[in-house]
């Protein structure tokens, strides 16, 4: 059967209207933020501020589901399986869409194709941290222990990024470790407090706060630059391990086939949310740097990303599990 031109016109004309008053009406219900680390975690409290302000804006709730684990690909496959309509939005960072494709051999999601890019929204360093009852008082100190017993003294990790400041750690530094692994660096940092390992290095948000209690030592940041909020803890390159630097960011993102418009709406609020009280009350507390993007330059700094973090990756001679 064969319809007219203008008949056809017209049967897709109607079809886009229930997509486009969708996109008008954004946002006429909650939203959910799904974070894929633990409840505690940096990508944790961004996500929470940000809601905040999306909250402020629209009046509409921003719910906050904590989907940790198996380096964050649960949280990932999640929204990689949502509705696309806006509704359920990724809070991430560069563990799912720049260095997992690298660190497994099969991922249950596509980072580039089963997701619409929003927004960066930060970036930051991270501190090595030790119990205080470690007889390690610097970084210099801790490698001095670890070439005394190659492989014995452990670092925990909870995300891509404080697994590759370990690993790299190691590579530059000539010393071998045991990595213990976590679904999150909050469960990591407990267990460091509680003697079960030796050291991890872990994002300014989740340290420094137990670095400021007295529970925690800081050895050094990962920066090559100090950071403000620890001025007196050196970098790891002035520690001694020359051109040591190593970040992570954060950002968002839709499932694949979110109408445009309804992304840009997503954008121009997430970004706007940044700037609320509760936003700069994070980046403020942790040192984390304001970064934000259109959709398209998200994807390109991903792309970027992705081909750095391999690189490291592959140096660092970590075998896809």
């Amino acid at each position: 059967m064969r319809f007219p031109l203008r008949r056809l016109a017209m049967l897709c004309a109607a079809a886009a209207l229930p997509l486009a008053a969708a996109a008008q009406d954004f946002p006429s219900k909650p939203i959910t933020f799904v974070v894929p680390f633990a409840a505690g975690s940096a990508t944790d409290q961004i996500g929470r501020a940000i809601a905040q302000g999306v909250t402020e804006q629209t009046g509409q709730a921003v719910v906050i589901e904590n989907k940790p684990g198996a380096s964050a690909m649960i949280g990932a496959q999640d929204v990689a399986r949502a509705t696309p309509d806006g509704y359920r939005v990724l809070i991430t960072t560069n563990t799912t869409h720049a260095a997992n494709e690298h660190l497994y051999k099969t991922l249950q999601y596509d980072p580039v194709k089963d997701y619409a890019p929003i927004t960066l929204l930060g970036k930051g360093g991270q501190v090595m941290v030790v119990n205080p009852s470690s007889s390690a008082q610097s970084v210099a100190d801790f490698l001095e222990l670890a070439r005394k017993s190659p492989g014995k003294l452990s670092f925990g990790s909870g995300s891509s990024s404080s697994r590759i400041a370990g690993e790299l750690l190691q590579q530059m530094a000539g010393v071998q470790l045991l990595h213990v692994p976590y679904k999150s660096n909050p469960p990591a940092v407990a267990d460091l407090l509680g003697g079960q390992i030796d050291m991890m290095i872990t994002d300014t948000a989740t340290g420094l706060p137990q670095v400021r209690a007295g529970k925690l030592r800081a050895l050094g940041v990962t920066g090559l630059k100090r950071s403000p909020l620890a001025p007196d803890v050196p970098t790891i390159d002035e520690a001694g391990v020359k051109g040591y630097e190593m970040g992570y960011w954060f950002a968002a993102y839709a499932p694949a086939g979110t109408p445009q418009d309804v992304v840009r709406k997503l954008n121009a609020l997430l970004v706007k949310a940044t700037e609320g009280a509760a936003a700069k009350q994070f980046y403020g507390s942790t040192g984390t740097d304001v970064a934000t993007s259109t959709p398209e330059e998200l994807a390109q700094f991903q792309q970027a990303e992705s081909r750095k973090w391999g690189e490291i990756i592959s140096k660092a001679g970590i075998q896809p599990e």
